[in-house]
């Protein structure tokens, strides 16, 4: 298999669109949030990069339909987590491969994408009930304070406190490290979930690399290209549907802000203010995220992002030829 990860507005989708149609590939997506259907404007799915020409340049009509997986398979409003996505990634790439095709592993959320190349088998841990009741009524602070203490408990690495950014969140995280600690306090990588093992999936492993200042720069303007092409109204139509405000809350970043500032809890100006600042603190926890796994023991090949796309799946082929990944 092939792996392609980066930060957010690295550009990791066009890129693995193209190398998927030189070698015959298919993308199975690593995004938390893409696999909710009618989240498309605020998640990025920008489906238009799986249409490329056979030469190459990506088309807005006809060209070659690169197929893609673990994409809009899930209602917004419920609550899609690790668990399932390591069952349907699998489901996926044994099919793919089955069929003589290259699996091509593309995001950007660390955690899915370590979990399945270590080759976790997961259990979900249920709803403490009793344990909810007892936290109702806590501020945000509190269930934090919790949390950390949770986690030093249990060694754990999982949970970072600006990740659990509601109430929502901070309990369900409690509610797992006090699972894992009832389980004996062992240490755990994982997330969301107990972890039994299965065999890893051997995969080269590429890292688009950006800097800091163009990453800074592509995300605000794709910030407001978004809200230019209509994302406040997206955010709008689900609230419509009946999804509860907090359920799009949960899903964070471009949700909860504008959530947030059509329900009254933010003007305008602040909610785009303090959603650009998020975004930017989230694509350095994806940074920080991918060097960890680089300590973890994974071999991340780093690319530079602003190379010509020739170039770029160039020396991805050439890296895959050398570990005869095509080929098998």
């Amino acid at each position: 298999m092939i792996t392609i990860l980066g930060p957010t507005a690295s550009g990791k989708t066009p890129v693995a669109a193209r190398l998927a149609a030189e070698i015959g590939g298919e993308v199975i997506s690593a995004d938390s949030r893409q696999v909710y259907r009618r989240m498309d404007i605020g998640t990025g799915k920008d489906l238009a990069d799986y249409v490329v020409e056979q030469g190459g340049m990506r088309k807005k009509e006809g060209g070659m339909r690169v197929p893609y997986h673990l994409i809009d398979i899930r209602e917004p409003g419920t609550k899609y987590n690790l668990f399932e996505y390591q069952q349907d990634f699998f489901e996926v790439y044994q099919d793919i491969r089955r069929r003589g095709a290259v699996p091509i592993l593309c995001g950007g959320t660390g955690l899915y994408i370590e979990a399945v190349l270590k080759g976790y088998q997961l259990s979900p841990v249920p709803q403490n009930q009793e344990l909810r009741d007892s936290l109702e009524g806590k501020s945000l602070g509190e269930l934090t304070q919790m949390l950390v203490e949770l986690k030093q408990r249990n060694g754990s690495v999982m949970h970072n406190t600006t990740d659990v950014d509601s109430c929502q969140r901070a309990i369900r995280a409690i509610e797992i490290e006090t699972r894992i600690l009832e389980e004996g306090g062992r240490r755990r990588e994982e997330g969301e979930y107990l972890r039994t093992s299965i065999p890893p999936i051997p995969s080269v492993i590429i890292g688009l690399d950006i800097s800091r200042e163009l990453r800074r720069e592509k995300i605000t303007r794709r910030l407001k290209a978004r809200l230019e092409e209509g994302m406040v109204d997206e955010v709008k139509a689900l609230l419509n549907e009946g999804i509860p405000a907090d359920d799009l809350i949960y899903y964070g970043l471009e949700y909860k802000f504008v959530t947030e500032y059509l329900t009254g809890l933010l003007t305008y100006q602040e909610m785009y203010t303090r959603l650009e600042i998020a975004i930017h603190q989230f694509a350095k926890r994806q940074m920080t995220w991918f060097r960890g796994m680089e300590r973890r023991g994974f071999r991340i090949h780093w690319i530079d992002a602003t190379l010509p796309m020739e170039q770029k799946v160039e020396e991805i082929m050439e890296l895959t030829n050398h570990y005869d990944v095509i080929t098998k």
